[in-house]
């Protein structure tokens, strides 16, 4: 592993997607998470080195710059999302610690957030969590794709056991305030797509006591998508011309796509789990008086 520490333009990145957020951070470039289907691969060519997993860049002067965001006039308390291209508690946090001054300016300015991570790193620093999660909104998210710890040891070799991140959002959803979600991200057929995984999923969502549970079905593109076809003949061959049959282009056929939403709304039913943050995080927002504002700048724009 190289870890090489860079000079960032900015704390945070406006984003343009319809997401439940306007801005994200991240704290590094690139993740030792090592995960196949990482969408995120294509963020290396702005960078020296193509290798997304192996060269990891640091922002170190993120703390910094995002103290001089948050003390403007003009900066409206607006939801920020931590960790959306790269995991902020992968491996190398554990010695750096970036994240606790982070959350220490996000507690300061009373700031709302998402933090979204596949680490149970992260419950090393739950007090900080706490004292967010009473003085604003606070959603804490993982995914997870299977409760097999063979498959996803495969899928994702560096990311904490499936049974350690739901053991994570339970810690955080009884010590803390905040709201905790399970993505299950991406769901990748022929792999993670049967009915037991899924309903394994739903399952341990519903035991742990999960607000909601979030699916997206792989697609695939540029980088991504010619490394995970690499990875599919090294790791599941016998699977590979199945998989790729169902592809048009980037994206899944039509009747697969119908036919897996399909299970994961009958397993919604069947656990009584939500399968959207919208009411959990309204219920959040309004608890904070933040509700106002956040459709101002997030949800109508």
């Amino acid at each position: 592993m190289n870890y090489s520490p860079i000079e960032s333009k900015t704390a945070l990145n406006r984003v343009k997607r319809n997401m439940p957020y306007k801005w994200d951070l991240n704290i590094y470039r690139g993740c030792n998470n090592r995960c196949a289907y990482c969408y995120a691969l294509y963020s290396h060519k702005y960078l020296k080195s193509k290798d997304f997993y192996g060269d990891i860049y640091v922002k170190s002067n993120i703390v910094e710059l995002l103290e001089k965001q948050m003390k403007k006039s003009s900066w409206m308390r607006e939801v920020i999302a931590i960790g959306t291209v790269t995991d902020s508690y992968q491996a190398i946090e554990k010695e750096l610690k970036m994240m606790p001054e982070i959350l220490k300016i996000f507690i300061k300015y009373k700031n709302p957030a998402i933090i979204s991570t596949k680490s149970d790193l992260i419950l090393r620093d739950i007090e900080y969590i706490k004292q967010l999660s009473e003085i604003t909104y606070l959603n804490v998210a993982s995914s997870i794709i299977s409760f097999d710890k063979d498959i996803s040891h495969i899928l994702e070799p560096n990311a904490s056991y499936p049974q350690k991140r739901i053991e994570m959002l339970n810690k955080i959803k009884k010590e803390t305030n905040a709201s905790v979600g399970l993505h299950i991200m991406p769901i990748i057929p022929f792999i993670t797509d049967n009915y037991d995984d899924l309903n394994q999923v739903f399952k341990n969502a519903k035991k742990f006591n999960v607000d909601y549970i979030l699916p997206n079905i792989l697609n695939l593109y540029g980088h991504t998508k010619v490394f995970f076809f690499k990875f599919l003949k090294n790791n599941f061959n016998d699977k590979y011309d199945e998989i790729k049959a169902i592809f048009n282009n980037s994206k899944l056929k039509k009747e697969y796509t119908q036919n897996i939403y399909k299970i994961i709304f009958d397993l919604s039913k069947k656990y009584e789990i939500d399968l959207s943050y919208k009411n959990i995080m309204d219920k959040k927002l309004k608890e904070f008086n933040l509700i106002d504002n956040y459709k101002q700048t997030t949800l109508f724009d």
